[in-house]
């Protein structure tokens, strides 16, 4: 499945032409819809932000169907909005597919009124028809229909259910033939707008833009003229009605959507069960003062327990012990001594740096059992619902840094990977949050294949070690954001953000989303492992490996306290945080580390340079300068903090 990383305006023309093309706002099961027409995986999530790129694929017959960002207007408002806009009006889709929630149908005209002026074929599709139904709702479907002059479905994406009659309509898909009227005033701006305009279809959607001052419209204008005279007639009409006209011209078009609906939805009682109060009660706590933090708190315990236990100990202690030390190992070096006859080949795949030894063994009998684990408990977090409680949760924190509460969502996509949530800081509105999301990021969130191998080495150390790291992560984060804050000028945007539902997670979709990160894991990560180990390997064979460790020991013996060997480690961190994780994993599990080291060598890493990836989509989203003075301030912070809590611990006795 391809991926557009674009923004608005870029490279449009790389873009399939006359695709089928998903449109709606968040929370409404698009990636979940895109996966089931054509087969192939899309994350599917339940909070904003997920579906920043577009993901593109094939419908059965052969037809391109692109999956684009949440959006409520085609007016944008939001770097989402302008890209779906851009591809709309660039892409010439044959048809418009509008995944609609079917509890909220009201709210959802509003972007098929915007879609009809545009006047493209189009299929309204209701999703989560299971949900409407278990709060007494009832649509007309053939009523609704008739009156929007399009096909309408009813599905749950997640189920399937309603899926072929959907795909049965996206041949039918036809212009709607409904055409929304506003007061007087408004009408008759718009006609003198119009008829300046060519006579192409959608002229009224670009008049409209046009009198809101949308910028795409007036760089598609070829007459200067009619940009200043709309903005005339823009000010004119908000003298009169005492409010902007994008909240004017809202206003009548919910009112146009509640006419249209008349007699179409019926609502009913909801049936209380049981498993309805316990969802509102725990939603409820989630959200809580003080019962939100409990709730963080035992997400904490039961990602330990999962990841730092299961995975780190049990899975890896039978992949590392039986499957690689007692099986796969002494077969291979049996074979190798036998059929090899060069020691500098057998080294290079079974040496103490060789790929099969210890790339293969990390990357698969170390990292890969935590991180499975790790990306299982991620899916379910995302397909509860509870990641967006999360942040409204850490809204107020967020505060202080300087950030409104729309940054934790590519924090929280750190804990998946830095590179990607790095790339999502585009959804928020001001350079200075991308940058300063950005420093964070970089610092202090680690990314999933180093934090479930963070996890299992603090299991090694005690669960006293997992509150002493989390204390010093956040103090970093709140002590570095808040003086960045003051330092990049500029304020932070309003924070809006829906809260979608909770809902039993699906086994097929957390089976789904974690088979497919493990596919990416195996894909993008066991790769790098691999050459990073031939860099070692060449270090050690040219006698450099041994220098740069003895050049380090200072810093790392005497200011961090920790062994010599870990120097190597650490030089990993340079190729990949994750795996100078594992090497340090491996090391603990020699009893090479001490507790107190566990705990110093894990703030170091955490804290260190972002991997390669990250360095470079900093690189491609702030400019080489931005990317070098974050990466320059980490690193000997990183060092600065480590040796310090060192000596707080030792101090103190503890470890």
């Amino acid at each position: 499945m391809a991926r557009c990383h674009s923004e608005p305006t870029e490279r449009m023309e790389d873009l399939p032409r006359r695709p089928v093309v998903l449109v709606g706002p968040p929370n409404v099961g698009k990636s979940a819809l895109f996966f089931r027409l054509t087969g192939r995986y899309a994350t599917v999530s339940n909070y904003p932000g997920t579906t920043v790129d577009l993901l593109m694929g094939r419908l059965p017959e052969g037809a391109p169907l692109l999956d684009t960002p949440g959006i409520h207007s085609l007016f944008p408002l939001s770097a989402e909005e302008q890209v779906t806009q851009a591809l709309i009006l660039s892409a010439q889709p044959q048809a418009v597919i509008q995944v609609a929630d079917a509890r909220h149908l009201r709210q959802a005209l509003l972007l098929t009124l915007q879609l009809a002026e545009l006047e493209i074929p189009l299929v309204l599709d209701l999703n989560l028809m299971d949900e409407a139904q278990a709060e007494g709702i009832e649509i007309d479907l053939e009523g609704l229909a008739a009156r929007l002059g399009i096909p309408v479905a009813a599905t749950v994406a997640v189920s399937g259910h309603g899926l072929d009659r959907l795909r049965a309509l996206i041949p039918e898909a036809r212009i709607p033939r409904v055409r929304p009227t506003y007061e007087a005033p408004l009408e008759e701006a718009l006609r003198q707008l119009e008829e300046r305009l060519p006579p192409v279809p959608g002229r009224r959607y670009r008049a409209i833009g046009l009198l809101l001052g949308d910028p795409w419209t007036c760089q598609q204008v070829p007459d200067e003229g009619l940009c200043q005279e709309a903005a005339a007639l823009r000010g004119a009409l908000e003298a009169r009605y005492g409010r902007p006209l994008l909240y004017v011209l809202t206003r009548q078009r919910y009112q146009w959507a509640e006419r249209l609906l008349d007699g179409l939805v019926r609502r009913t009682p909801p049936a209380s069960g049981v498993r309805q109060g316990l969802r509102e009660r725990l939603d409820a706590l989630m959200l809580h003062p003080i019962g939100g933090w409990l709730v963080i708190a035992v997400a904490l315990w039961l990602t330990y327990q999962i990841v730092g236990v299961f995975g780190a100990q049990v899975l890896v202690g039978f992949l590392e012990e039986t499957v690689f030390g007692a099986w796969i190992l002494p077969a291979l070096t049996a074979l190798a001594q036998r059929w090899i006859p060069w020691g500098l080949v057998q080294d290079f795949l079974l040496g103490p740096y060789g790929q099969i030894s210890m790339a293969l063994t990390y990357g698969l009998a170390i990292v890969f059992p935590i991180v499975g684990t790790f990306f299982l408990m991620f899916s379910l977090m995302e397909d509860s619902g509870y990641l967006p409680r999360l942040a409204v949760m850490l809204n107020r924190p967020f505060k202080a840094l300087g950030l409104n509460g729309r940054a934790v969502l590519p924090m929280v996509l750190g804990l998946g990977c830095v590179t990607m949530a790095t790339m999502t800081t585009r959804v928020l509105q001001t350079r200075r949050e991308r940058v300063l999301v950005t420093l964070l990021l970089a610092l202090a969130v680690p990314c999933s294949a180093q934090l479930g191998v963070i996890f299992g080495m603090i299991a090694m150390a005690g669960p006293g070690a997992l509150g002493i790291w989390l204390a010093v992560v956040a103090a970093v984060l709140g002590l570095v954001g808040a003086l960045a804050a003051r330092v990049l000028p500029g304020e932070p945007s309003d924070f809006i953000l829906e809260l979608p539902p909770l809902r039993a997670p699906r086994l097929e979709n957390l089976a789904l989303k974690t088979l497919a990160r493990i596919e990416w894991y195996l894909k993008e990560v066991v790769p790098l492992f691999m050459l990073s180990t031939a860099i070692l390997f060449a270090l050690d064979r040219l006698g450099l490996l041994g220098g740069i460790e003895r050049a380090m020991a200072p810093l790392v013996t005497g200011w961090l306290g920790l062994p010599p060997q870990t120097a190597g480690m650490f030089l990993l961190g340079f190729l990949r945080r994750d795996y100078g994780a594992a090497g340090l994993f491996d090391l603990a599990r020699a009893g090479a580390l001490t507790p107190h080291q566990i705990l110093v060598s894990l703030v170091v890493v955490t804290l260190f340079v972002p991997c390669i990836a990250t360095v470079m989509m900093m690189i491609k989203e702030h400019g080489w300068r931005t990317a070098a003075a974050i990466s320059a301030f980490v690193f000997p912070f990183a060092f600065l903090v480590g040796g310090v809590i060192h000596h707080i611990l030792r101090w103190l006795g503890w470890g």
